[in-house]
């Protein structure tokens, strides 16, 4: 899926989550990946320092690793929800290239 890193391509994701019944707060923290996900309180933290574009890519990292019920997403989310699932994560084409290189 093509998008632009926008504050409004933010602000979907985060609505994204709140219908997927996830809470999203940015914080400080030392976190390895810019995020840490607390599933048992549906809780995703994020670096408060990251740039749009980091929050962007850390929430679509996030999404495969979380339980969403398509049933509770309206019509706009559940469309927005199916692209992301669609599109191969930047980590697997990462490892994928690096397995290319590799031979």
């Amino acid at each position: 899926m093509s998008f632009k890193y926008t504050p409004n391509t933010l602000k979907k994701l985060e609505q994204l989550f709140e219908e997927a019944k996830y809470i999203i707060r940015y914080e400080k923290g030392n976190f390895n990946s810019g995020y840490c996900l607390i599933e048992d309180r549906r809780v995703a933290v994020i670096n408060k320092f990251l740039s749009i574009e980091g929050r962007i890519n850390a929430l679509i990292e996030i999404l495969p690793s979380i339980d969403v019920n398509v049933d509770d997403l309206s019509g706009e989310m559940q469309k927005l929800y199916s692209q992301l699932k669609a599109t191969p994560s930047a980590t697997s084409e990462t490892s994928e290239q690096q397995e290319i290189d590799a031979q």
